[in-house]
């Protein structure tokens, strides 16, 4: 960049300004749900108290994906070698 006193070269970081960033939009973040939640609270007092009441909570539900998996043998001719393959194995 031109000055009057010649060039003025100015050097970053990306990594830095990337993590400055990244910061920024976590603080920001956090301030805006503060700032919701004060506006939740403030509405909560207004209320009367037989409206206040905590939602409840609902039963978790049971997987409905399809338990199917292959048993693949991995040497042949040996049976007590395999795997198994499929998408909603038990991760054990």
């Amino acid at each position: 960049m031109p000055t009057e006193k010649g060039v003025l070269t100015d050097r970053g970081n990306v990594y830095t300004a990337y993590t400055c960033e990244e910061e920024s939009i976590k603080i920001t973040e956090a301030i805006d749900l503060s700032i919701r939640m004060a506006d939740t609270v403030a509405q909560a007092t207004q209320l009367p108290p037989d409206q206040l009441r905590l939602p409840e909570q609902e039963t978790p539900r049971k997987n409905s994906k399809s338990k199917e998996h292959k048993e693949v043998q991995l040497v042949n001719g040996s049976p007590e070698k395999t795997a198994l393959i499929g998408a909603n194995l038990d991760p054990k």
